[in-house]
């Protein structure tokens, strides 16, 4: 008798949304706490704590609801065995366009492009509820319903003229790729990743937001001085537009060797009146790229990735899997996402396990801005974020423990007050 496959992912797709909504009730239950942790007190205004709590809870709230339909659909697909007929389906429509539907990429091809319209209208109504209610109510959202699926449509016409060749590719590797595969699929994501990461900011990221250069100024000047003394390749410093979309606020670098960019929302320099404290979090950005966390980052990403192909090679042949899933052949993509389904606890436990190390590559970044002196603009800077983003305040251990990839307010306050020895 042939192994359950689809029901043992189904159930344990089920079992993690119980535990991780017990996980979401006790962060629920935080969220409504009254007062601020101690450490905050007569650091975060009332007003700010307030408003955080409300968005905190309205996000809460919106987020069961999201969570429930989301596991109802995705299990359902799956035990109903919606994917095989869905491929059937796409097949047919091939035909009746006139086009080969014993072309295996085609074939894909259709069958991701109902996906897509499939996601895109079951996503929707959650998404114009996120940014058009919950964002606006709170003071977030700034940009317009025009403004919003004028961005949908850039992106899906980006995945129509980036998706396709990868796709394509892809399929040519798993049919041409022999004993090799793993190493193979590996070699060809390592390069679109390469790929994709350069011609990102400089190609795709202008279509949604405006990069300007920096003003010259004190602000400027202070940033290029902190890169020189730490010998960062810093080649050009800009602004974006994040205001038009929304009022969070944020920074961050890219590019590669000698060609590094830093970023900076025009709402963190609105928030941060302080030059100190926008350089601070620079600081502890270049913090991450001195003790080299983006390349641990990047290699522990190319190894997992070279793992999972290699499982996959395991089973790509596997009658017994895909006839679980009510599949009579055996697609490439079709294996792909058989295979992510049935790795869903491994990947759990990576996830956890990333979290764990990128909280602690977050306190070594503040260490390492602090060893700089800048432990008081950084507090000061850290502080002004958590407001005016309206970051939960209080959070439940659990919670954090498992979702967080930085650790909370009050842990990164603790650390940077912690004596010099204790932060070495």
């Amino acid at each position: 008798m042939a192994f359950p496959y689809l029901e043992a992912v189904v159930g344990f797709m089920i079992l993690m949304y119980i535990f991780e909504s017990y996980l979401d009730v006790r962060q629920h239950a935080a969220h409504k706490l009254p007062t601020l942790p101690k450490p905050l007190v007569g650091v975060i205004s009332q007003e700010k704590f307030e408003k955080s709590r409300a968005y905190s809870l309205d996000k809460s709230y919106f987020h069961f609801i999201h969570e429930f339909v989301t596991i109802l659909m995705d299990s359902s697909i799956l035990y109903f065995r919606i994917l095989p007929w869905f491929w059937q389906r796409s097949g047919e429509f091939l035909v009746y366009l006139g086009l080969n539907a014993e072309n295996e990429i085609f074939h894909t091809l259709s069958f991701l492009a109902g996906v897509m319209v499939w996601s895109q209208i079951t996503d929707l109504p959650f998404s114009l509820y996120s940014t058009f209610v919950i964002e606006a109510r709170h003071g977030f959202n700034k940009q317009t319903v025009w403004l919003y699926f004028r961005d949908m449509i850039k992106g899906i016409a980006l995945s129509i003229v980036i998706g396709p060749p990868i796709v394509a590719a892809i399929i040519v590797i798993v049919q041409k790729g022999g004993p090799y595969l793993a190493i193979y699929l590996w070699g060809f994501m390592l390069i679109l990743s390469l790929v994709m990461m350069t011609i990102y900011p400089v190609l795709i990221a202008p279509l949604f937001n405006k990069f300007t250069p920096l003003p010259q100024g004190e602000l400027r000047l202070k940033i290029e001085n902190l890169a020189s003394s730490l010998k960062f390749p810093l080649k050009k410093l800009f602004v974006v537009d994040g205001s038009t979309r929304s009022s969070h606020s944020n920074a961050y670098m890219y590019g590669f060797f000698k060609n590094k960019r830093i970023v900076l929302y025009d709402t963190l320099i609105q928030q941060c009146k302080n030059d100190e404290e926008i350089v601070a979090v620079i600081a502890h950005e270049l913090g991450h790229w001195k003790l080299n966390h983006t390349m641990y980052s990047f290699i522990a990403v190319q190894i997992l990735t070279f793992l999972q192909f290699g499982g996959y090679t395991l089973v790509r042949n596997s009658k017994d899997l895909f006839q679980s899933f009510g599949f009579d052949t055996q697609p490439v993509l079709i294996g792909l996402i058989i295979f992510q389904h049935t790795v869903i606890p491994l990947q759990h436990l990576v996830s956890f396990g990333l979290n764990l190390v990128s909280r602690a590559f977050e306190f070594q970044a503040d260490a390492f801005a602090k060893k700089l002196g800048y432990a008081a603009p950084l507090r000061a800077g850290l502080v002004k974020l958590q407001e005016e983003n309206l970051s939960a305040m209080n959070t439940d251990p659990w919670y954090s423990a498992y979702h967080y990839s930085h650790p909370p307010l009050v842990e990164r306050l603790a650390a940077i007050d912690e004596s010099d020895k204790k932060t070495e």
